[in-house]
């Protein structure tokens, strides 16, 4: 089976909410929401390739210093393996806005269930619930 590595981020802002992002209509999974970030490019390791993701999704510009990694997802899918490294940041310069038409929210941990995910997100929600709350 293909295993695909994509690279996620848990933003927190100065209330210790967790930003996530709806999918967008068109794309997989469409409606749901997830922590935002994207596929790596060939020969990318996953900080710059995450520090990207969050300038082409949210317009931000996150140092790879302020990135720190606390935990992963890996989930099956039907086609493939989803592998997926999430890093959580406080600090950014500019100011998050959906630039791909996505909805986005600033949410509290124990909220995000309150959000439908997908399943490769799911496992993801204790970790954030045990640092924030």
């Amino acid at each position: 089976m293909k295993i695909v590595l994509v690279v996620a981020c848990a933003l927190i802002d100065a209330d210790n909410r967790v930003l996530i992002a709806q999918r967008p209509k068109g794309k997989t999974l469409e409606g749901l929401w997830e922590f935002p970030g994207g596929k790596l490019e060939p020969d990318e390791r996953p900080e710059p390739a995450l520090i990207r993701e969050l300038y082409e999704e949210l317009g931000i510009v996150v140092q790879e210093a302020c990135l720190a990694p606390l935990t992963f997802a890996s989930h099956s899918y039907d086609s493939f393996h989803l592998l997926m490294p999430l890093y959580i940041c406080r600090r950014w310069e500019g100011t998050v806005t959906g630039r791909e038409g996505q909805t986005v929210a600033w949410v509290r941990a124990n909220k995000l269930r309150d959000y439908p995910m997908p399943p490769a997100d799911l496992p993801l929600i204790p970790h954030l619930t045990d640092l924030l709350l």
